[in-house]
């Protein structure tokens, strides 16, 4: 455990200016907030914080952020206030402290809501100040280092899988590779120990076939470059087991196939020498095609610059070289902690300045839920990149595989929303065309475009496919919304129930916890709310609730059956047609283009020896007859006439995974509606599209089917199909 004298001594060493008095006061205060509160490992609590403070020192952070990890755990495991932190530290201390709380509080839940929850609070509060971040990549660190105490396997392997998909990734986008490779170990330690200890044997059998390969290599690069006038500072290593083990992942290669475990960095004295480096590199050695990077000109998002190039190198050996300046090295390595602004001891950082993290911030507001937010971000962390350009010259760094659609969205959500057609290095292409690095990319956009559900399927960022789903949930949202009400109005009028009362809608949306009545109609209208509930509850408020039976018997007509001398019900009979406004006997049939249903307003076509056709008031077949009004009838729906039933036509995109179908046919079923015919449009791994007709009895019938069918969890998507 470092002492007080040493860590002070240490953040002077790289700036002067510290306030020691400030540091000696923090080491006191956390040290006597803690007393005699212990570890997992028996070890005083203190350790914790002072180990946090001295790993946030040699990423040579500010006075403030050295104060906050001393006192990071102290306003959540001790009596201390937040008021208290401020008075003695300052206001820049206390909302730092806050920040990393109130992550704190929210840390190693079971439950995977509340896991995604996490991550989203962390964007947010990183967005305030990026040392947040780097306090809580210190915090997980030493967290790490010390998991092996914990006794509970479960919570273990909980606290390695968040580490390993969250905060190494994290570390990553900082650019702070040593704690980005040490989490990943860490968690790898957890996760997968006989796999790790696999890779270790391997590569220590391989340290024992030849242990001074590595310096002989780096020797024979530093002798190359130093015959053409380059002195150079070259150093080399293994990869990690992690990272091997990645490689084997992704390439589906064993140990023995691998032939690039060995990575060397070459470090100059300027740009101009990178090049000339790289240029004496591929001109004594063989390149390795397909290998080389120019990170230099096109730096990425956390700012990370070097050459890249694989070389089969001395001794036949293939190898990957990293070349690059001192500065761009103490960037690699330390990431945002190695900026100026940091050593200068800047206490208005504004995490946002950086394009990554104003990107999670976007999908955090398109987002419909944690859970959605954490999926979208894993596209942003987890794939390699292109670097496309603007025709002005702007950069933008998407991952492998990323569409127009994907740069459109890049540039700013309304583009995206808007994007009609791209151009491609001046040549229009498909929308769906994959991008590649260096790719000039015009997006030509039209304020009648909007985002297609086809789009998700195309599109690999996050940023994209939460914008997608956001524009279509707010196109639902009336439609829902207004079937939602349809569907409790039916519910009340089935169950005779009078509502009209004063102050009874107020009641209910309050009573089952809804802001408002229209989410009280969209969770109805989506089967979230049980029906026995909502009568039980009017009961007990004395809403007038008249029985069924009764209610018919006061309304319906009577007859006398004098052989029963008893009254009955008599049956209305309505021998008209479905449709009011045709001639008697006139033939009509409704058009298959536009599928009207009872509900839908309507419109009569005459066709010469085909008699009148119905279509819906919307139908855009109808505009080949704006000239030829003498065929036009003004027609409705017979409310008295009988229902035949009619044909819904509706689109349904849903996962593709077993029992999908089965659930989707059993939901119609039980909606009282029948599948009459039923097309698979398209068909990948993840996503059915489907088309299906459904015999309904109106309108309202179908709405409730849309209502039942987007409650379903693997459904995405439902649309009536009207053209």
């Amino acid at each position: 455990m470092i002492r007080q004298y040493e860590l002070v001594e240490r953040v002077k060493s790289y700036d002067p200016n510290a306030d020691e008095e400030a540091l000696n006061r923090a080491y006191v205060f956390s040290m006597k907030a803690h007393g005699d509160q212990a570890r997992a490992n028996g070890d005083p609590y203190f350790s914790h914080p002072l180990e946090v403070a001295n790993i946030l020192s040699g990423m040579r952070l500010d006075t403030a952020s050295i104060i906050t990890g001393l006192l990071h755990d102290t306003v959540e495991d001790t009596k201390t206030t937040l008021k208290e932190v401020e008075g003695l530290f300052g206001s820049e201390v206390a909302r730092l402290v806050n920040g990393v709380t109130k992550l704190s509080k929210l840390e190693l839940q079971s439950d995977r809501t509340k896991y995604a929850e996490n991550f989203r609070k962390l964007v947010l509060a990183t967005s305030n100040d990026i040392r947040v971040l780097l306090v809580k990549l210190a915090d997980r660190l030493h967290n790490m280092q010390t998991l092996h105490f914990i006794n509970d396997p479960q919570k273990r392997q909980r606290i390695a899988r968040e580490t390993l998909e969250i905060y190494a990734p994290l570390a990553e986008r900082m650019g702070i590779q040593w704690i980005k490779e040490r989490l990943e170990d860490l968690s790898f330690a957890e996760l997968f120990a006989d796999t790790r200890q696999s890779i270790l044997e391997r590569l220590g059998s391989f340290q024992q076939k030849d242990n001074d390969i590595i310096s002989r290599i780096s020797t024979q690069l530093q002798e190359a470059l130093k015959k053409q006038g380059i002195e150079a500072t070259v150093t080399g290593r293994e990869k990690t087991p992690y990272s091997i083990w990645r490689k084997m992942q992704t390439r589906n290669v064993s140990f023995d196939q691998l032939s690039d475990i060995m990575a060397f960095r070459i470090v100059v004295d300027d740009v101009p020498q990178c090049y000339q480096a790289l240029g004496i590199m591929h001109n004594v050695f063989f390149m390795v095609p397909g290998r080389f990077k120019d990170y230099i000109s096109t730096p990425k998002p956390n700012g990370y610059q070097s050459l890249h190039t694989g070389i089969i190198g001395p001794e036949q050996q293939r190898i990957e070289i990293q070349i690059r300046t001192q500065k761009m090295h103490d960037v690699a390595e330390h990431g945002v902690a190695a900026h100026w602004e940091y050593k200068q001891g800047a206490a208005k950082q504004d995490g946002r300045q950086y394009r990554w993290l104003r990107e999670l911030l976007d999908i955090l507001e398109n987002a419909s839920d944690p859970e959605e937010f954490l999926e979208h971000t894993k596209l942003e962390m987890f794939q390699d990149q292109v670097f496309c350009f603007t025709p002005k010259g702007d950069l933008f760094a998407l991952p492998k595989g990323a569409t127009s659609i994907d740069f459109a969205y890049a540039i700013h959500s309304d583009i995206g929303n808007h994007c009609a057609r791209a151009k491609v290095n001046g040549s229009l292409v498909p929308l769906r065309t994959q991008l590649q690095n260096g790719d000039v990319v015009e997006i030509i956009t039209s304020r009648t475009q909007t985002p297609s559900p086809a789009w998700e399927r195309i599109v690999v960022t996050g940023k994209a496919r939460s914008c997608i789903r956001r524009y279509i949930r707010m196109q639902n949202y009336g439609q829902l919304l207004e079937a939602g009400k349809l569907s409790f109005q039916k519910f009340l009028k089935n169950e005779s129930i009078d509502i009209n009362q004063h102050g009874a809608y107020e009641g209910l949306y309050k009573k089952f916890k809804f802001n408002n009545m229209d989410d009280f109609f969209l969770a109805f209208g989506e089967n979230k709310i049980n029906h026995k509930d909502i009568i039980d509850y009017l009961k007990e408020t004395h809403t007038q609730i008249l029985s069924s039976k009764l209610n018919l018997e006061q309304t319906q007509p009577f007859v006398v059956d004098h052989d029963k001398s008893e009254r009955k019900p008599e049956k209305i009979l309505d021998k008209s047609g479905p449709i009011s406004g045709l001639v008697p006997g006139m033939a009509f049939h409704f058009a298959g283009c536009c599928h009207p249903l009872p509900g839908d307003k309507i419109v009569g076509i005459v066709r010469t020896g085909r008699g009148v056709t119905i279509h819906t008031k919307e139908c855009e077949n109808l505009t080949q007859f704006h000239d030829q009004l003498d065929r036009w009838l003004d027609v409705s729906w017979n409310t008295h006439g009988p229902n035949q039933g009619s044909t819904g036509r509706l689109n349904v995109m849903m996962l593709n995974k077993p029992g999908a179908l089965g659930t989707l046919a059993t939901t119609i079923g039980k909606t009282e509606a029948n599948i009459n015919n039923l097309k698979i449009k398209k068909r990948s791994d993840d996503f059915f599209e489907l088309l299906i007709d459904l015999e309904v009895k109106s309108l309202d019938h179908l709405m409730n089917i849309i209502a039942s069918l987007k409650a379903l969890p693997m459904v995405s998507l439902v649309e009536r199909v009207k053209n």
